[in-house]
């Protein structure tokens, strides 16, 4: 009975806050995942009003909007989030959003092309991000779509995402060479949750998550029995957690390797559905993308 109340609630917000002005004249654009405002920040650049909804550590499965977001998402000309239900809480929200034009990073891409998942509700996995080429294609999409937008400021537009290519594909080359000096057969990545299996996939690992591709799933004892025991035969010398999703699941699984006579390490903290603090080198798509081969890499040869 109290799902009606909400609804009302989030209604009268958007219509209350909609009549916001503009801030210099710029136009507000709202992002989702620290990913995505990184994003659209190199393209948009000081052109526009970008807000960011969730900041360094927070998990966008179980990120549910606030007062205050709601607040921010009715007086956004554009929002632009990733689809394929990573932040399924916010979609009943961005429903409501009749008047303001919400863009969809995965639209981008060729479904065809992605990870299926029978598990997840889009049943894709929604990590796009650890696939360059697919945050190639996602830059070249939210260029369009703000140049569409705002044609006056086309060419700087166009400008900002040709400098941001360079630097895209510059990344995956020095990736590569970090990951050619770590020997194939130890190439098994060990996580919390699979967020990893875009990265996999583009740069030879063996992925096994925890808890699935959604952080709303618990891993239970025999999930952790299981990964235990793969750990064992795979001689594995290092698992990870993940910056946004609680360690106690991992030191679990730690404890359960160990228990049975095979030392296991936590090879760091890896950032998964989140960026780094803002103004720092991990703060960003590409400072974390390095830093988290970085890990992976020193921590597994």
């Amino acid at each position: 009975m109290k799902k009606p109340l909400l609804i009302l609630t989030f209604t009268f917000i958007i219509l209350s806050c909609k009549n916001d002005k503009k801030i210099n004249d710029k136009p507000n654009i709202v992002t989702t995942t620290s990913m995505i405002t990184d994003l659209v920040s190199n393209i948009g650049g000081n052109h526009i009003n970008l807000q960011g909804l969730m900041g360094s550590g927070v998990d966008p499965h179980l990120y549910k909007a606030s007062e205050g977001d709601v607040s921010k998402l009715a007086n956004a000309d554009i929002i632009f989030y990733n689809g394929l239900h990573l932040e399924g809480k916010l979609v009943e929200v961005f429903k409501k959003m009749k008047t303001t034009k919400t863009v969809a990073i995965s639209d981008a891409l060729d479904k065809k092309t992605l990870i299926g998942s029978e598990y997840f509700a889009s049943n894709y996995d929604p990590h796009i991000w650890f696939n360059i080429n697919y945050w190639i294609q996602a830059t070249v999409f939210v260029t369009k779509t703000l140049s569409e937008a705002i044609p006056d400021k086309k060419d700087i537009f166009e400008t900002n995402r040709d400098t941001y290519l360079k630097q895209l594909n510059m990344l995956e080359s020095e990736l590569k060479n970090t990951i050619e000096t770590l020997p194939k057969n130890k190439r098994i990545l060990v996580t919390a949750h699979d967020a990893f299996n875009y990265f996999g996939k583009s740069f030879g690992f063996e992925v096994v998550g925890l808890q699935g591709i959604s952080t709303a799933t618990e891993a239970g004892v025999q999930d952790v029995q299981k990964l235990s025991t793969f750990i064992i035969e795979k001689n594995v010398k290092a698992i990870f957690i993940e910056s946004s999703v609680p360690k106690r699941t991992i030191e679990a699984l730690q404890a359960a390797v160990n228990s049975k006579g095979h030392n296991v390490t936590i090879g760091g903290s890896l950032y998964s559905d989140a960026l780094g603090n803002n103004g720092t080198t991990e703060g960003t798509y590409i400072g974390m993308f390095k830093y988290n081969v970085k890990t992976i890499v020193n921590a597994l040869k």
